[in-house]
């Protein structure tokens, strides 16, 4: 077994959920100069976060709900997913984003993974906070991978990161095997491989013997 752990936003989805988020409250644009920023390294994951969290101040449940039904997995992942579980690996999502936009994204696929490592959003009278909690605010994912690993009893070695931004480079950094999908160039001289689509990705992990060859 390996344990393959993807991000999320702009990696195994192209939907970023902040920006989603954003649009209801009208600060979309906002949200992806920070975005932005973060992911080229000019700005802290902590610091971008809080700051987007805080633009979201208000926001009503049920216009979050609708963001998050938005949100949308890349053509073929669903199927790279089920093609890993199927032969046996343990696949994980550790991402900064939200865990109830990977839900809806992941369900509207009818697609599972075995782990999800994920950011909340805190309400309170049916409506936002500003306010954001979770595992991967300061905590960093070469930490989640490595204690997964450790949990399933997986050598650090035998795991697989797939990302894209710079918040990805701690998972990139220690993996057995770093994947790139269309990484930002800070993050591509960490990358053992760079891809551009989950169908080339899953043409990398057979090339690794991670997966059987389907046939042409």
């Amino acid at each position: 077994m390996r344990l393959v752990a993807f991000d999320f936003d702009g990696t195994l989805s192209d939907s970023e959920m902040t920006v989603l988020l954003g649009e209801r409250e009208g600060v979309a644009e906002r949200m992806q100069d920070i975005t932005d920023r973060a992911m080229n390294d000019e700005l802290s994951y902590a610091e971008s976060l809080r700051e987007r969290a805080s633009l979201l101040d208000g926001l009503s449940e049920e216009d979050a709900e609708e963001a998050f039904g938005e949100v949308r997995l890349r053509p073929g992942a669903a199927e790279l997913i089920d093609r890993l579980r199927e032969a046996g690996h343990h696949v994980a999502i550790l991402t900064g984003g939200f865990e109830r936009g990977v839900e809806r994204a992941l369900e509207r696929e009818g697609v599972a993974v075995d782990t999800i490592v994920a950011n909340r959003l805190p309400m309170a009278g049916g409506r936002l906070t500003g306010e954001v909690e979770g595992p991967l605010i300061t905590g960093t994912k070469d930490d989640a991978l490595e204690s997964l690993a450790a949990d399933l009893d997986v050598p650090i070695s035998r795991t697989i990161a797939v990302g894209d931004g710079a918040n990805d480079l701690p998972m990139l950094e220690v993996a057995g095997l770093s994947v790139g999908y269309v990484p930002k160039d800070a993050v591509r001289p960490s990358c053992d491989v760079v891809v551009a689509s989950m169908h080339r990705l899953g043409k990398v992990l057979e090339g690794y013997n991670v997966l059987r060859r389907e046939e042409e």
